[in-house]
């Protein structure tokens, strides 16, 4: 999170987004945010999240779409934490930080289940892709409920804007990632392979009971490549794994049957995957950057991601050893 955002935040800021929630302060307990603050709460027998956010980095109309967006999903048979709506029947309650912006609140149910955790079972896999092949099945009929609540394209400004927390000395990175926004740009875009995605949608965004998934978190959804939910899909999972090509033809073998049980990708696009995967390893690459003392890490996960990072990226080592030209779609439909 920017320092100029936790600088603006207070318990006063807490308390009016407490009260727009009917939620008591002992029923509620701050979580892990990295872009926002997360809170879990309970109201009676009901368990909900509140985010609260920032006019910095969103729009009341852009936290309304994502909000309306959610509940598309969900009334389509989707398992996703359905958004709730406050006291004062708002989707998005603003509140002033006394600095000429505001702080944005919101409410979900909280998902059922817990964290994934031990193997990847046939059956999450399997239901994993199959999840993901539904929001994008049902996100070639969405259309917001109000214009002006219409989430982002995958390259509006308030994504791009990662290439400003790249050190200028790594000029190598910053061409590359120039190079990449172009290829991209210059992909196809049709009705049946873009539209509005999940685009953060790795375990750590969703919940499992039983194999049944609920997600959660689409702050980052936006108009982009269907494919590119699954690169960044494989992008997390394949992160530390020991044998990740190995991993990744156990992986797909599971989950792909799963998507195509809900939605047919044409096979030409699953080519694609490395170019989004890179573009996500730099884009962590400058947000770490961004939110962190680099030369001095003291969050474990940052710290491995990014030692020898740097050397890989100018050096322009895949992400993903795989060769997804190759890959045999047709017998995972």
């Amino acid at each position: 999170m920017e320092q100029r955002i936790k600088d603006r935040f207070s318990e006063s800021i807490l308390s009016q987004a407490r009260a727009a929630y009917d939620i008591n302060p002992e029923d509620i307990q701050e979580l892990d945010g990295f872009e926002s603050y997360i809170y879990e709460f309970s109201r009676g027998e009901d368990e909900g999240i509140l985010r609260i956010a920032h006019s910095i980095r969103r729009s009341p109309d852009l936290i309304r779409g994502e909000l309306d967006w959610i509940n598309y999903l969900k009334s389509g048979g989707s398992s996703v934490a359905e958004a709730l709506i406050s006291r004062n029947e708002n989707w998005v309650e603003e509140i002033d930080d006394g600095e000429g912006g505001y702080f944005l609140a919101n409410s979900f149910e909280k998902a059922a289940g817990q964290p994934r955790r031990g193997e990847w079972t046939e059956g999450l896999l399997f239901e994993y892709g199959r999840q993901i092949g539904l929001m994008h099945r049902l996100t070639t009929s969405y259309q917001p409920a109000n214009p002006e609540w219409k989430r982002p394209d995958w390259d509006d400004p308030i994504h791009m804007d990662v290439d400003q927390f790249i050190p200028a000395r790594d000029h190598k990175i910053i061409q590359i990632l120039g190079d990449l926004v172009k290829r991209i740009r210059n992909l196809p875009v049709e009705e049946f392979s873009f539209g509005l995605i999940h685009r953060d949608a790795h375990q750590g965004n969703f919940f499992v009971e039983k194999d049944k998934i609920t997600f959660f978190d689409f702050d980052d959804s936006s108009y982009s490549w269907f494919v590119e939910d699954i690169a960044l899909v494989l992008f997390y999972v394949v992160m530390g794994q020991e044998d990740p090509v190995g991993f990744t033809e156990y992986f797909l073998s599971g989950f792909l049957p799963g998507y195509f049980s809900e939605y047919e990708l044409e096979g030409q696009w699953f080519h694609e995957i490395p170019l989004f995967m890179k573009m996500r390893e730099i884009d962590l690459y400058a947000v770490i950057h961004r939110s962190f003392d680099v030369e001095n890490l003291d969050d474990p996960w940052c710290a491995w991601y990014m030692d020898g990072r740097k050397e890989r990226l100018e050096n322009e080592i895949p992400f993903l050893d795989f060769n997804f030209a190759d890959l045999d779609i047709k017998k995972f439909c």
